[in-house]
């Protein structure tokens, strides 16, 4: 393990890359929020607890970059700060991904809806209050502070110099990491033979199901497609994992290039995973954004086409051109804003993908 105060190299390459990360994270957890916000057809609870994921995440890239960016070699106050808000926030993180397993087992395998609902106020308790405390501990026990890259990228998360530091780090992150690798993969299997037992039933009688249950299996498809949201995870989250393992092993091999910038990768993509996953990747979405910016892309090509008819010195020997002002001038804005804010009955929201 790293002594005294000398912190293991973290080189520029891997600053930047990390930093883009951070930079796509932060993006992305905004547009998941964003959109979730704007578009109320879009609020089921699965979006819903994929939105306060995405919060856990926000807040754990700005930590995150701010600690990537600085590179600290001691215990300052802004080490211990950005070590306190990245510890809760990656916890939070944490609860959150298991939330929604639970959340989607309840829902799909148990079929029991009202009993995966009333457990929203839970999830908020222990998502957000056991890592809120955890932290507060590790602070005023002066747990917190410069880890000399043992297990990090820069940035600061349990002092190394703390005699009970491995102890301190199960607490605050690897042992919710650990029990999340145990307990997400049980539940996604639970989930996905549920479904697959449901398919190979639907099959026998699909040639004479109604059209009207196509939307119902639309909708269940867009809250089983959350299930990869625990893959994403563990894909992400193994490196840190390694990392403290390699430690525990005072392994040199911890400190690869290559592994230290998996980690630093890993533990700052998350929200940026599940913006691609969730809104690029899902098509409702996707095509909602695409309508916002052509109708943000034809309402500018028209300003400036009519700012320039305007200055044009021809203009007045072409008074046709007053019929711009027409309705029927504002069509293609007014066709936009159809595709942007639709008209939502029931069956329209069973197209609504997640």
């Amino acid at each position: 393990m790293a002594s005294g105060n000398q912190t293991t190299e973290v080189y520029v390459y891997e600053q930047v890359v990390i930093l883009i990360s951070c930079a796509l994270s932060f993006l992305g957890s905004i547009l998941i929020t964003c959109t979730y916000i704007i578009w109320t057809d879009l609020r089921t609870r699965p979006r819903k607890l994929l939105m306060f994921l995405s919060m856990a995440d926000l807040l754990s890239a700005i930590s995150y970059s701010y600690g990537v960016g600085k590179i600290f070699q001691s215990n300052s106050w802004d080490c211990i700060l950005q070590g306190a808000i990245s510890t809760f926030a990656n916890t939070s993180s944490f609860f959150w991904t298991v939330a929604i397993a639970i959340y989607l087992y309840i829902f799909i395998v148990k079929s029991n809806q009202r009993l995966a609902d009333s457990l929203m106020l839970w999830f908020h308790i222990i998502s957000w209050g056991v890592p809120l405390g955890i932290t507060a501990a590790a602070v005023c026990l002066q747990k917190i502070g410069y880890d000399a890259s043992e297990v990090s990228v820069g940035w600061c998360w349990i002092s190394i110099q703390a005699s009970d530091h491995v102890l301190w780090m199960l607490l605050t992150g690897k042992i919710w990491e650990f029990l999340a690798y145990l307990t997400l993969p049980v539940l996604y299997i639970l989930i996905k033979k549920h479904i697959h037992r449901a398919h190979a039933a639907l099959s026998e009688y699909r040639p004479i199901l109604a059209n009207s249950n196509m939307s119902q299996s639309r909708s269940s498809m867009a809250d089983r497609k959350m299930t990869l949201i625990p893959i994403i995870f563990i894909a992400l989250r193994i490196w840190s994992t390694l990392r403290f393992l390699l430690m525990l092993a005072d392994s040199p091999a911890r400190q690869s290039p290559l592994l230290v910038t998996l980690h630093g990768i890993g533990n700052t993509f998350q929200g940026a995973a599940n913006c691609i996953m969730f809104v690029l990747f899902t098509k409702p979405v996707r095509s909602r954004l695409l309508s916002v910016i052509c109708c943000c892309r034809r309402h500018t090509v028209h300003r400036s086409s009519d700012t320039s008819i305007q200055e044009s010195p021809s203009v007045d020997a072409l008074p046709a051109r007053q019929e711009d002002a027409s309705p029927r001038h504002l069509a293609p804005d007014l066709h936009c804003i159809k595709h942007v804010v639709p008209h939502v009955d029931i069956g329209q929201m069973a197209n609504i993908g997640i």
